[in-house]
C-alpha cells in the first residue's frame, strides 16, 4: 500500500487552506471529519466516483488539512485540527461555524 505525503506544520500555507476548503465538497468533508472524527475514504466519499473522491483527498492532504493513513485495504482521514489551530488560530473554528 502506498505512503501518504503530508507537509510538515511549517509547510502548510494560507493559500492552499483557503483554496482547498473553496471546493464544496471538500468543504463537506471537513465537516464531517469535525464532527466524527476519523473516517474511511469510503464513508465520505457521498456516492461520488473514487476518481473524483481521491482528487479531492490529495488536494486536503496537500494543504495539510487532512491527515491519511493505511489501515488494511481502507484509508482512514483525520483533520490535522490541532496542526490548524496552531498554524491558523481560529480560521477552522471560523469556517466551521458558517453557515453551509
Amino acid at each position: 500500500m502506498r505512503q501518504f505525503r503530508h507537509p510538515s506544520i511549517s509547510e502548510i500555507q494560507l493559500e492552499s487552506v483557503l483554496y482547498a476548503l473553496s471546493d464544496p465538497v471538500r468543504l463537506a468533508i471537513v465537516r464531517q471529519l469535525a464532527r466524527n472524527g476519523e473516517a474511511t475514504c469510503a464513508a465520505l466519499d457521498g456516492g461520488r466516483p473514487k476518481s473524483s473522491m481521491s482528487h479531492h483527498f490529495r488536494v486536503l492532504r496537500e494543504a495539510g488539512i487532512v491527515h491519511t493513513r493505511n489501515h488494511g485495504t481502507s484509508h482512514m482521514n483525520e483533520l490535522r485540527r490541532d496542526d490548524l489551530d496552531g498554524a491558523f488560530p481560529g480560521l477552522l473554528a471560523a469556517v466551521l461555524a458558517a453557515p453551509g
